[in-house]
């Protein structure tokens, strides 16, 4: 995967946004991304929030929320899991393991539209590489997986797109007109990445494992 023109990392450790609101990843007018570590046993204020949003966790964990009127939701969620967070609901939110736990919050400005996937669209043409998370007027959430040496066909996107790196990458990107360029990237930086055509390939010794969240 690569987004290096466009590339906006981020090694931000912040409280959580109740507490001390950290700078956001990414902002622009379809999304607002946010790196936000919740520490243990901080309850936040009460809140809503006012945006649906996608929840990418760096980190195993768990949390309780609090609604008003006494309802109590207690989660629990494994590092790389990705959920779907529709807007409302005042609520108070806690930490309840004995570590911080680090979560991409893509909190999404726009109404989306119907968008049809393109001719080479990578689910279609690496299924086993390209999962579809999460399909919806506002987005679509994509696993990427690219074992070590494994090469992905030319694809392409057309769809705007901020992408979180679960795991280390090292990279090479064949742009369509034969370009090709060596790209690198850490776990847990964020990235922003508009319309590309491209072929890929894991020139690592691990796979690579990354987020795409693709909005409409």
């Amino acid at each position: 995967m690569t987004f290096a023109r466009v590339a906006i990392p981020l090694f931000l450790m912040a409280a959580h946004p109740l507490v001390a609101q950290p700078t956001p990843a990414i902002e622009n007018d379809q999304v607002r991304v946010l790196l936000v570590t919740d520490e243990p046993h901080r309850p936040s204020a009460l809140h809503e929030h006012s945006m649906n949003r996608v929840l990418i966790y760096l980190d195993a964990g768990a949390e309780k929320l609090t609604y008003e009127g006494g309802r109590v939701v207690d989660l629990k969620f494994q590092a790389g899991e990705v959920r779907w967070s529709p807007a409302g609901g005042r609520h108070t939110a806690e930490n309840t393991g004995n570590k911080p736990c680090r979560v991409v919050e893509m909190e999404l400005k726009s109404q989306g539209r119907s968008v049809q996937p393109p001719a080479l669209d990578p689910v279609r043409l690496a299924p086993k590489i390209y999962k579809v998370l999460i399909d919806n007027p506002q987005v679509r959430v994509l696993r990427v997986h690219i074992p070590p040496k494994q090469k992905v066909p030319l694809h392409e996107h057309v769809l705007n797109r901020a992408v979180v790196y679960l795991t280390d990458q090292h990279a090479s990107v064949t742009e369509e007109g034969g370009k090709a360029s060596e790209v690198t990237a850490k776990a847990g930086e964020i990235r922003w990445a508009g319309k590309a055509r491209h072929s890929e390939e894991n020139i690592g010794a691990k796979p690579i494992e990354v987020i795409v969240v693709e909005l409409k």
